[in-house]
């Protein structure tokens, strides 16, 4: 029998991962895969002397823990069933942290996309994403889509997919996957290479062309990269309606003003500059904690 490819999605009772297990079903259904509900267990990071029985407690399968992980589980399969009866829905707990848990299980055969809700339970308000989100996003080998705590498109809606291109490549990897996206849903597709005038950081540099300063080339060259960066695409998938735009904005900016809390966003997890120290890069960061929908990461 062929495998059956999955979707995973991680749930732990937060209004986010209600809204990402919701998600992740219909968009299951929608591609014709099976659904893999996972909650994670934290085991207790200790040492000494007993740190081994303490750490087979934190698992043990009679803890408080687990059982409510084992009844939240039971609980999401029960609830997708009755929304989607033929769903392949299959559950898994893993005592692990939260993004090792999803990795864990991203790296199995049939794994095809993670979703996750952008704020669990216990999650910092002053981490972009949340840290669960964010290091799920920056670490995962399949793309991440990270749904907000609410969500307008969760049962029947299907928006736009609303893609940034910066000539990187992972951007690129981005576009290929926003393509086939829309391509599946039957849905619009907005490619938006935004640009910004650089003067001013320009004069910080030292010599520099004349024609840095050139609005109208900075422009060009933003038209060039999107049109460089999609065309192969349009031909591979002649039916997906495109909407090329070119913004003069900064591109956290542009991809928020192009999506509607119903449209797919699609980042690279860095483009083509950042700071090498975050997880992900400034750009997919800000989105991710800007967006009102839901926010696909791809490497």
């Amino acid at each position: 029998m062929a495998e059956v490819r999955r979707v995973i999605v991680g749930v732990d009772g937060s209004d986010s991962s209600r809204y990402a297990l919701e998600w992740s079903a219909q968009e299951a259904r929608f591609l014709g895969m099976g659904l893999h509900i996972v909650a994670a267990v934290e085991v207790p990071d200790v040492d000494g002397p007993f740190a081994e029985l303490l750490r087979s407690r934190g698992a043990a399968t009679d803890s408080p823990r687990v059982k409510d992980a084992e009844a939240l589980l039971a609980y999401a399969r029960d609830w997708i069933l009755r929304l989607y009866p033929e769903l392949d829905v299959a559950t898994r707990l893993v005592s692990r942290p939260a993004a090792d848990a999803l990795l864990e299980v991203a790296d199995e055969p049939g794994s095809a996309l993670v979703v996750v809700g952008s704020r669990g339970r216990g999650s910092l308000a002053a981490a972009f994403g949340g840290s669960v989100s964010v290091e799920l996003a920056a670490r995962s080998p399949l793309p991440v889509v990270v749904l907000p705590n609410k969500h307008e498109a969760v049962r029947g809606a299907r928006g736009r997919i609303v893609v940034g291109v910066d000539g990187s490549d992972k951007g690129r990897r981005a576009a290929e996957f926003a393509f086939a996206q829309a391509a599946e849903r039957g849905a619009e597709l907005v490619a938006v290479c935004a640009w910004q005038p650089i003067t001013a950081f320009a004069m910080t540099m030292g010599p520099v062309p004349a024609e840095i300063f050139d609005d109208d080339a900075v422009a060009g060259s933003a038209r060039e990269t999107l049109s460089n960066g999609i065309v192969d695409l349009r031909e591979r998938y002649p039916q997906v309606a495109v909407d090329a735009r070119v913004v003069r904005a900064h591109p956290v900016v542009a991809l928020l003003e192009a999506a509607t809390p119903a449209d797919l966003v699609v980042v690279g997890s860095r483009g083509r500059g950042g700071f090498a120290g975050l997880l992900l890069g400034s750009v997919s960061q800000s989105v991710l904690h800007g967006a009102h929908g839901p926010v696909a990461v791809v490497h």
